[in-house]
């Protein structure tokens, strides 16, 4: 079984529902008969995540994140990175001086360490751009990235190395998604993920942040049994994030199996009441669904 929680489903200013990070649970036999799962994910940790993980710990099925009060980091055995907005980095920080300084047993140092998981670019400029100045120093001597993380690189351009694997059953793909770009599409890193259950095969389309482009996402959709995609409800000249009125273009069958989430603290105003008769509906904060039973 594989699930999927969201730890927020708020858009990077959300302050009702956290920001949209993602906890995926690979399980033998399923929560109703384990306490915990064999292998956790996390898709991004953002500004906050900690905050959101503080709170779904103690909630029912999710103990296993707590200890003696505190988030219990070294349950989470992955984080995959799609992009570097702090909405979905700023909460690395924390976990990586939480497992090392806090968690780790001093008879092993790498006990405690996180398989961090992205393309060779994001992760170069994670460390360099962002956590470098807080994570930079450790006594005695200056830090790397692989210091703190179990670092996987992966290689979008080349088969074998372009995707990771929970209970080798589960393979999560990478794809490149139009959310920023300098000069042309594509040519900033971020991306989405297909999930495929290898054994039922089935698939889950996951978004990322993203422009509207159902050109080239449209076949990944399709085949999916969910889809879950990132929107903003705001109409804005120049969106980052497909805008609810493009998403309502898709056929009726993508619609009726998507899910939005990353959406703004407005979602409950009325305006947008429509939403659950068109799609899915709104992505629920801290629910486990259920990806492959």
């Amino acid at each position: 079984m594989l699930t999927l929680t969201f730890l927020g489903v708020g858009s990077a200013f959300a302050k009702r529902n956290h920001q949209s990070n993602m906890l995926v649970e690979a399980w033998s036999r399923g929560p109703d008969s384990q306490s915990a799962p064999d292998d956790v994910l996390l898709i991004d940790l953002g500004t906050t995540g900690p905050w959101a993980l503080h709170q779904l710990k103690d909630r029912p099925g999710f103990e296993y994140l707590g200890r003696n009060g505190r988030v219990y980091y070294p349950a989470i055995k992955r984080v995959f990175v799609t992009h570097l907005h702090a909405d979905h980095i700023g909460g690395l920080e924390e976990l990586a001086l939480a497992n090392m300084f806090v968690f780790a047993d001093r008879q092993d140092a790498g006990c405690c360490k996180t398989q961090i998981i992205s393309s060779a670019e994001v992760l170069a400029d994670l460390w360099d751009h962002s956590l470098k100045g807080g994570l930079d120093t450790i006594p005695g001597r200056h830090a790397l990235l692989g210091d703190y993380f179990s670092v996987v690189e992966l290689s979008l351009e080349h088969p074998g190395s372009d995707s990771f694997l929970l209970l080798d059953r589960y393979r999560f793909e990478p794809f490149a998604t139009d959310h920023i770009h300098i000069e042309r599409k594509y040519d900033w890193p971020s991306y989405g993920l297909v999930v495929r259950d290898l054994a039922r095969g089935e698939s889950v389309f996951l978004s990322g942040d993203s422009r509207f482009d159902f050109e080239a996402c449209g076949d990944r959709m399709r085949a999916a049994g969910q889809c879950f995609h990132d929107v903003q409800l705001i109409e804005h000249p120049s969106p980052v994030h497909a805008l609810l009125s493009e998403l309502r273009t898709l056929p009726e069958e993508v619609r009726k199996k998507t899910h939005l989430y990353h959406y703004d603290d407005v979602w409950d105003s009325g305006e947008y009441d429509r939403v659950a008769d068109e799609f899915a509906g709104f992505a629920e904060p801290q629910r486990r669904y259920t990806l492959f039973p």
